[in-house]
């Protein structure tokens, strides 16, 4: 082969190599909201808003209301509404098993637990809720703002009730029923205002 033929396949394999995909290129985060795995740009964007570190793992969002959940969990927290992240909000999301649906999503047993609390009995349906608390049957108009009656709870001297659970990931969250949300694992810690 000749040197100049030896230059050329050099120049050609540098050109390969450069045009590879880098690791800065690639998927180096592992957050899945709704089945779909979300671009590190946008997780980037996201954590810089948010200003915490959105911890890998696979999470559910309902655009609708903002409440957000780990895949197969319930009811973590709420962020804001209308983000477009992820799929599709599916049914399953929360592995629920009770009959109540809220945005599509099949509620587990502790959203109903708590919403019992707020409400005292919950019924098997389908039901909306809005970023505001707005709530009522599927196709129909507002029949309750949940945001007002925890309010009116609250001023009343009843707590929603303390309670904690550990994610599968290893994390654990956690309320002490007044307001007061915490979340930590290995990474990250966050504790809501109300603490």
């Amino acid at each position: 082969m000749s040197a100049r033929a030896v230059r050329h396949v050099s120049l050609g394999m540098l050109l390969s190599v450069a045009l590879l995909p880098t690791r800065a290129d690639s998927q180096s985060r592992h957050v899945f909201v709704n089945g779909i795995q979300l671009p590190d740009s946008q997780l980037l964007a996201l954590e810089q808003v948010s200003r915490i570190r959105i911890p890998d793992a696979a999470y559910w969002y309902d655009r609708v209301s903002g409440a957000w959940g780990f895949s197969g969990g319930p009811t973590v927290g709420f962020t804001l509404a209308g983000l477009d992240l992820g799929g599709p909000l599916r049914a399953d999301a929360s592995n629920g098993t009770t009959a109540v649906f809220i945005n599509g999503r099949q509620l587990p047993v502790q959203d109903v637990l708590a919403l019992q609390q707020l409400l005292g009995a919950v019924y098997a349906g389908r039901y909306w809720v809005d970023a505001q608390g707005n709530a009522g049957l599927e196709g129909g108009p507002p029949l309750i703002n949940l945001v007002a009656v925890a309010r009116a709870r609250a001023a009343q001297g009843y707590g929603g009730g303390a309670y904690s659970a550990y994610t599968r990931s290893g994390g654990m969250f956690g309320s002490d029923g007044n307001g007061c949300l915490v979340y930590a694992d290995k990474d990250v810690s966050y504790s809501s205002s109300g603490c």
